[in-house]
């Protein structure tokens, strides 16, 4: 992913880190991916179908990374268990921390968990998937529909 364009590569540089900044540093990051589809995927260590579909958002990362951004929410979590369960399944992206699901709701997000929310390249959402992904080619049909 180092030969992304600029905004894709300081995004994966920042690989598997925590962010802090609430709704403000979440939006702040959206607006400098401004230009790239984003796709957001809102997890949890203790959710089981979240750990499931993990393995599906780091093989379309590394596989479309240069085109399409990819960044993450930890909701309802604690920072420890985060960094646990990223020890175990690390993302080539960071993800927001966002123990009161306020991220979550600013994007329509909050109930169900796993969720994955599609951000066009002008910054707009144009689709929340609510639940996990059965498999790695679900996710990426929604990609290609949504975040292409």
């Amino acid at each position: 992913l180092a030969e992304a364009p600029a905004p894709l590569a300081e995004l994966y540089a920042r690989g598997d880190e925590l962010l802090d900044g609430g709704v403000e540093a979440f939006e702040a990051q959206l607006a400098e991916l401004e230009g790239h589809p984003v796709v957001v995927n809102k997890w949890a260590s203790w959710c089981g179908p979240c750990r499931f579909e993990f393995p599906f958002f780091q093989s379309q990362a590394a596989e479309l990374g240069e085109r399409v951004a990819f960044l993450g929410i930890d909701s309802e979590d604690s920072e420890d268990a985060a960094r646990t369960f990223l020890e175990e399944l690390p993302l080539p992206y960071p993800s927001f921390n966002d123990p009161d699901s306020e991220i979550a709701r600013s994007i329509d997000a909050a109930r169900e968990f796993p969720a994955t929310v599609f951000f066009d390249s002008r910054g707009e959402l144009v689709y929340v998937h609510r639940g996990g992904y059965a498999s790695e080619e679900d996710l990426a049909a929604e990609i290609e529909r949504y975040a292409r």
